[in-house]
């Protein structure tokens, strides 16, 4: 059970708050509700930029990294389709440190072609290592194109194409901070030794002077239904042949989200689950296979991936795999696997509620997502999902032609 107390600010800015004194850590948590999807078609990886710029310096504060240290806390952000997360841990008796660091970068940034050009070249360098120098580097641009024609999902959070941050000018990036890094488009959630009414107030000494901006309404391009089954083809220097078959789902706040997230533990958590016992264990015909869903605020995919044994066909390990979805669709889990994955998922909920930084980064995604009073329910949603909710679900989302299908080759296949 998480206990919290919620604020908001005359600037938009709302406040989640969890008291834990078991811990003598506090985690100060800044979710931005942009990511990318919000950025322009021509001008991608945006969001992921401003994961590196703002840890680049304001013309207060010129390092942010320092003064963490200093008092003995650690920090980190990471960025998704579509959220921009900020966290600091620090001893709660130095919180004030953290409430001073954040409200800071959120007024302004250090916007300086100098700035620009240092985290410009860290993240191509990013983009090179992780994306296009590494095997299988390349999948997430491959599918995601494949998979969507006019929702910007169809590029990863590093952008579609290197050169949109290699040509991002100093004004590019001033107006997409204006746009999105603001009060009104944030959430604070702070969670650990606290009470809640002292971070009330030090978010009125340091964020409330922080002006609102004018957010853009968001709105997006729907993607239309997916009508026939697309493949893409392509040949690289890896080690092996990989399989990546996604299927258009539902989003986070659906009702089925958890029935969805059930399916995919079905076929794929742990060695007694289906596709690992089928196609590894008894057919041999993959050294791994993997299902797994994204939890996007769109409708996202469900996804299923392989890494093919030598000398399998790919035309064999795609129809094994649709014979396993088949199934699933057409007769359902066993009472068994069913309760078997609950048990997983609510015990990793409950674990994930000891520590106070998951408890912030959650709190913070859930009154985001307008969800916040759900938080605790999330146990029973899973409990309450049925097998034969599980396989009208599976019929739906199997569908060939609702799936595009990435062919990932070795470069010595034959054609």
């Amino acid at each position: 059970m998480i206990d919290y107390y919620k604020h908001q600010l005359k600037n938009g800015l709302r406040i989640i708050v969890h008291p834990d004194k078991s811990t003598p850590m506090v985690a100060v948590n800044v979710l931005y509700d942009v990511g990318a999807r919000d950025e322009h078609p021509d001008r991608t990886g945006f969001a992921h930029l401003f994961e590196h710029l703002m840890f680049g310096g304001t013309k207060k504060i010129p390092s942010y990294d320092a003064p963490v240290q200093h008092v003995g806390g650690e920090n980190n952000a990471w960025t998704s389709n579509d959220f921009t997360n900020y966290y600091v841990a620090v001893p709660a008796a130095n919180i004030e440190t953290a409430f001073w660091l954040e409200a800071d970068r959120m007024t302004e940034l250090d916007f300086s072609e100098k700035s620009l050009d240092v985290q410009r070249k860290v993240v191509i360098e990013e983009f090179k290592q992780r994306y296009l120098n590494q095997p299988y580097g390349d999948i997430p641009l491959l599918i995601r194109d494949l998979a969507y024609k006019i929702h910007p999902y169809r590029w990863p959070t590093i952008g579609k194409d290197i050169s949109h941050i290699e040509n991002a000018t100093l004004d590019d990036v001033k107006t997409f901070f204006f746009k999105h890094y603001a009060p009104n488009n944030a959430v604070l959630s702070v969670a650990g030794n606290v009470e809640p009414d002292d971070v009330f107030r030090l978010a009125e000494k340091w964020f409330g002077p922080v002006p609102p901006r004018e957010v853009p309404e968001r709105n997006l391009p729907e993607e239309p239904p997916q009508t026939e089954s697309r493949y893409r083809e392509v040949k690289r220097n890896v080690p092996a042949p990989f399989i990546q078959m996604v299927f258009h789902n539902g989003r986070r706040t659906d009702p089925d989200f958890y029935a969805n997230d059930l399916l995919s533990d079905i076929l794929s958590n742990g060695p007694s689950a289906r596709l690992f016992q089928s196609l590894i264990k008894e057919k041999r015909l993959f050294s791994d296979v993997n299902a797994y869903i994204g939890g996007d605020r769109d409708p996202g995919l469900f996804t299923v991936t392989g890494r093919l044994m030598p000398g399998v066909k790919m035309d064999t390990a795609e129809q094994s795999i649709r014979k396993e979805l088949e199934k699933l669709a057409g007769e359902g889990p066993t009472d068994y696997e069913l309760q078997k994955v609950k048990n997983k998922v609510i015990s990793n909920l409950v674990f994930g509620e000891i520590h106070y930084l998951n408890k912030a980064v959650n709190l913070a995604q859930f009154e985001l997502m307008g969800m916040a009073d759900e938080i605790n329910l999330e146990p029973e949603r899973y409990k309450a999902v049925t097998k034969t909710e599980i396989k009208e679900l599976a019929g739906k989302i199997f569908n060939p032609d609702n799936c595009s299908t990435l062919y990932y080759l070795t470069e010595n296949t034959l054609d």
